[in-house]
């Protein structure tokens, strides 16, 4: 028996006894004549970065199989507002690895990502998900090295206020029940999220908590482990809309906004990565950092101001990315640093994997091998992030600093030890963005970092950069100081953001 199969929280795993990158399509339909399921509903990302749903009521096994072997047509004008309605007819193809049992539905049904392709059959140059593939087969095969993701997704949930123990403002990190009010709900989605295919890492109450009026606000985090790229994507966006179904159900509001309100914590979706060889986690020398982590770093660095055009997609992103609140407002990097865009977050070296030992004093134990955990963390991205193309674009810079003839040294120039709003470097630190119409300029001047190798489609680009300038947003943070009526009204077009 495979201990790890019977294990999994997949009933579709469970039951076929395979992992869910050999699902087929005969295991589909194995699994849904068994359990009489016959609805089936395609899910797949648009524009605006939410899941679209399309669905199926089987008639016959015939039936069934020819929607898993074919898919469906869709408009795509419909979906993406570059593409002309008179040649907008596209076709979503389930990825079969992606099937799951819905958690909520009272009918019972299988939810399949799918894939867009164009009308020769062709893979969509512009899809999201399409992208992202490209950026990592591209990466592949001119490194020799893959690279795995992880995102960290934070949010509020909004309710009545209304509890015989307040939680103390901004010092929610990992509070617990009663203080923390919705850790059932948090711990009832990771359940949820596991049960679709999310490979979690842990989830905690985060910092971000205050009340306003009759309305209290409380801050929690979702964490993943390292998977393919593609794979890190996909489990995101089924954890976005578990947690929109549950907040739905519990009937209370939840929030991936990167800002609540002006001075308490706001919400990023911070994304770690590591870079393989043979399996193997590289990112590690013989002490500390590898060159090859060094070089993806300043890769990074180097494209990071642009990178705010996919990871900080509207105004209120850019509340967010101020001084002092544990969110980067600088391009440099350190170690354990908050206050870095790129953080090297603590590893399992130097003697400390003795740790368990101390703790548990004469227990004979054989600890799990902590070599390949070591990542590096992009601290910008916030809940308004199109996520496969934040991801696409990481690969991207990721193979330009390992191409970059002086990437070491502009590592080097780049590393902070220290809060930097308490000691800046000597000669200053560039800036990020600060205005979306910003972000599209810095997009503009470095775009050709993101189209070589034909993998960001030109007018995916250019369709970035007008969307960014249309928001008209800049020195919006100077233009509101003080005037939090308007303030809130702009939070509050935002709040639901991808």
């Amino acid at each position: 028996m495979n201990i790890s199969v019977t294990l999994n929280p997949n009933p579709l795993v469970r039951y076929l006894q395979k992992p869910s990158a050999d699902f087929t399509k005969e295991d589909i339909i194995k699994y849904m004549e068994a359990n009489e399921i016959r609805m089936i509903n395609f899910r797949y990302v648009a524009e605006d970065g939410r899941l679209k749903s399309l669905n199926f009521v089987a008639s016959s096994r015939e039936h069934l199989d020819a929607i898993l072997s074919a898919g469906e047509r869709v408009d795509g004008s419909s979906l993406f507002s570059f593409m002309e309605a008179g040649s907008s007819d596209l076709y979503v193809v389930p990825r079969y690895r992606t099937a799951f049992l819905n958690p909520f539905s009272e009918i019972p049904s299988i939810e399949i990502l799918c894939s867009f392709y164009d009308h020769k059959g062709q893979a969509l140059e512009s899809a999201p998900e399409n992208i992202l593939r490209k950026a990592h087969q591209h990466f592949m095969s001119s490194t020799g090295m893959g690279m795995k993701f992880l995102g960290e997704l934070e949010y509020y949930v909004n309710s009545e206020r209304q509890s015989n123990f307040p939680a103390s403002d901004q010092k929610g990190y990992h509070e617990s029940e009663p203080f923390a009010k919705f850790e059932a709900m948090r711990k009832e989605a990771l359940k949820l999220i596991a049960q679709c295919g999310g490979q979690i890492k842990y989830g905690h109450a985060e910092v971000g908590t205050f009340t306003a009026g009759n309305e209290a606000y409380e801050q929690h985090e979702i964490e993943f482990l390292p998977t393919e790229p593609e794979f890190a994507a996909d489990q995101l966006l089924v954890a976005k809309w578990v947690l929109r179904m549950l907040a739905e159900k519990l009937n209370v509001e939840i929030s991936f906004a990167p800002k609540i309100t002006v001075g308490k914590a706001g919400s990023g979706l911070h994304f770690h990565m590591l870079v393989e060889k043979d399996g193997k986690n590289i990112m590690l020398g013989a002490s500390g950092l590898s060159d090859v982590a060094k070089k993806v770093i300043a890769g990074i660095l180097d494209m990071a101001d642009a990178l705010t055009a996919f990871g900080n997609t509207i105004p209120t992103s850019y509340l967010r990315l101020v001084p002092h609140q544990e969110a980067p407002t600088n391009i440099c990097w350190g170690d354990r640093n908050r206050s870095a865009l790129v953080r090297v977050p603590l590893g399992w070296t130097g003697g400390v994997e003795k740790m368990i030992f101390d703790a548990n004093p004469g227990i004979e134990i054989n600890p799990a091998n902590t070599d390949s955990k070591q990542t590096v963390e992009f601290r910008a991205p916030d809940g308004s992030a199109n996520i496969h193309l934040t991801i696409a674009g990481l690969i991207a810079a990721a193979e330009h600093g390992l191409n970059m003839p002086d990437s070491l040294d502009r590592a080097e120039k780049l590393y902070v030890n220290g809060n930097i709003f308490h000691q800046m470097p000597e000669g200053g630190l560039e800036q990020l963005p600060t205005s979306c119409y910003e972000s599209a300029v810095r997009l503009e001047s470095k775009r050709l970092l993101f189209e070589n190798n034909n993998v960001f489609p030109e007018r995916v680009i250019t369709h970035t950069i007008n969307k960014l300038k249309a928001f008209d947003d800049e020195k919006l943070s100077e233009r509101l100081y003080g005037k939090n009526d308007q303030i809130r009204e702009l939070v509050l077009q935002y709040i639901h953001c991808q």
